[in-house]
């Protein structure tokens, strides 16, 4: 299955991605990450991935949502994941992942207090 993205605006600067297909190195985790680089281009620095149809990811896979994490950390805001697929949750514990980026059941919990910091927005 190709890979797809449908990005939705949350509120201001938070948006949710849902992705669809499975994610494998190379051209697919380049894909993810210029949709981060995208996002943060269109001002929106707190992302929820919803990956509730994604069955497969490689470690590459996990590598690019570390350093997907880091860009949006490093522009004031973090990175949520939702939906996460039973292999895939327990691919996030043992490499644990799961530590670093918080995982949620669905998009509106992973949503909940979720705002860029006011350091990246000053007044």
């Amino acid at each position: 299955m190709i890979l797809q993205f449908l990005r939705r605006e949350l509120a201001p600067g938070v948006a949710a991605l849902e992705i669809n297909g499975n994610i494998h190195c190379g051209p697919e985790c380049a894909r993810l990450e210029k949709e981060v680089d995208t996002l943060l281009k269109d001002k929106f620095a707190c992302v929820v991935f919803d990956l509730k149809g994604v069955t497969h990811m490689d470690s590459a896979a996990i590598g690019s949502i570390v350093r997907c994490h880091a860009k949006l950390k490093s522009a004031g805001g973090a990175l949520r994941l939702a939906g996460v697929q039973p292999m895939i949750a327990h691919s996030l514990q043992l490499t644990k992942v799961d530590r670093i980026v918080s995982v949620y059941p669905g998009v509106s919990e992973a949503a909940q207090n979720f705002a860029p910091s006011s350091s990246a927005n000053p007044a």
